[in-house]
């Protein structure tokens, strides 16, 4: 199975969604399956993973809906308070909801300590203990701060967005690609070939400016834990759909039949518990 890994819907609220300002005309608009669905389809992706983009408690419910409402949308990733003293009862009206695969917080708002906090860790906890994976959406500051998050949880589903946003316009690789190493020694840490193209130079980049960055990341990773994303239709700052997708096929086109399908799918499916 083909998946995408990393993707967005949103009803567009101008107040709301105030981090798309007007230097983002493209994404003032709903994003919607309907929308999606023909660009997977031309693509040969067979469902997607839906992730929040909004911090608020309808989220969840909304990206719950439509996922009930269209079969190709395999698995949502929600958000919930993780800082919230009664979060682990908050997680449990979810429970019954199948298609919920785990909780994204954006940290790369927050100061990294924000990841020691004690109301942070009491939260991450619940998510262990309740079997829900957990997005990483961070900064390469934030990365040594993730990765004593993720050591201390070993037994805690990471996976890493948009490989911790590199400086890929800058074309500056350290000391980011000395810390994605260090995460990626740790076993429960997997990461995203998402988000890279609105890393780099929006209306010049070229594969060679991305390149070297998923060489970092698989080789420190492996196939086995890494997946692909759109980011769609964040992406559309960038690149169209069908050019994201080409960007990391082109990429990955030397490697084995199998190593291609973990990380075009089924490295997906194994961490989001994705069945059919």
């Amino acid at each position: 199975m083909k998946i995408d890994a990393h993707q967005h819907f949103w009803i567009f609220d101008p107040v709301r969604d105030a981090w798309i300002d007007d230097s983002m005309p493209v994404l003032q608009k709903d994003f919607l399956p309907g929308e999606l669905a023909p660009l997977l389809q031309q693509a040969g992706i067979d469902g997607c993973v839906a992730v929040q983009a909004d911090q608020s408690n309808q989220e969840t419910d909304f990206l719950l809906e439509l996922a009930a409402q269209n079969d190709f949308i395999k698995k949502v990733v929600g958000w919930v308070d993780l800082s919230a003293p009664d979060v682990g009862e908050r997680l449990e009206q979810w429970q019954d909801q199948t298609k919920l695969a785990g909780f994204r917080h954006i940290l790369q708002a927050e100061p990294p300590e924000k990841m020691a906090s004690r109301e942070f860790r009491n939260g991450i906890g619940a998510l262990c203990r309740l079997k829900y994976t957990y997005d990483i959406l961070i900064y390469p500051h934030h990365l040594p701060a993730a990765y004593d998050l993720a050591k201390t949880y070993s037994y805690q589903p990471f996976v890493i967005d948009h490989l911790a946003k590199p400086f890929i316009k800058k074309q500056e690789i350290e000391p980011w690609k000395q810390q994605v190493n260090a995460m990626a020694s740790l076993p429960n840490v997997y990461c995203k070939l998402s988000g890279m193209v609105t890393e780099a130079d929006h209306a010049f980049w070229e594969e060679s400016h991305i390149r070297p960055y998923m060489d970092v990341a698989l080789e420190a990773f492996g196939p086995e834990r890494l997946m692909f994303g759109s980011d769609w239709p964040v992406c559309l700052l960038a690149a169209d759909y069908q050019r994201t997708i080409d960007l990391v096929k082109k990429y990955i086109q030397t490697l084995s039949e199998s190593e291609q399908d973990q990380i075009m799918g089924k490295t997906a499916c194994r961490f989001y518990n994705i069945s059919n």
